[in-house]
């Protein structure tokens, strides 16, 4: 058909998430080198308009809620000139410990996701 494939939109999802834990300070791999899993336990995706083969698109992400042992990413995707919205969704995730358990969102990790403060490690 010449467009994405719809499932693509989660592996943008997933690019997002990932560069705002980076642009926050700290890469993915070192938040679980800390203890911190993040399990998706839902996502959702809103198609607006199909983004199509070789398209270069603009993922922003944001973080919309946080619970106890939780949060939720938002995202929008963006055309190359970021002038049509291509699609909007979210993720919730749980937090847990490497060995699964759920654990309450630790100090270090809100001021990092929320405020951009690295932790020393």
């Amino acid at each position: 058909m010449g467009i994405v494939y719809y499932a693509q939109y989660l592996h943008f999802f997933e690019r997002g998430r990932n560069a705002y834990i980076r642009d926050c300070g700290m890469s993915y791999a070192n938040v679980e080198k800390m203890g911190i899993l993040l399990p998706v336990r839902d996502a959702s995706c809103r198609y607006r308009s199909p983004a199509r083969y070789d398209d270069l698109v603009h993922v922003r992400t944001g973080i919309s809620e946080t619970g106890g042992a939780s949060l939720v990413f938002v995202y929008e995707i963006w055309n190359e000139d970021k002038s049509l919205l291509l699609c909007e969704g979210q993720t919730r995730h749980a937090l847990v410990t490497p060995a699964g358990r759920p654990v309450r969102m630790p100090e270090w990790f809100k001021n990092l996701c929320l405020y951009g403060i690295v932790p020393e490690q």
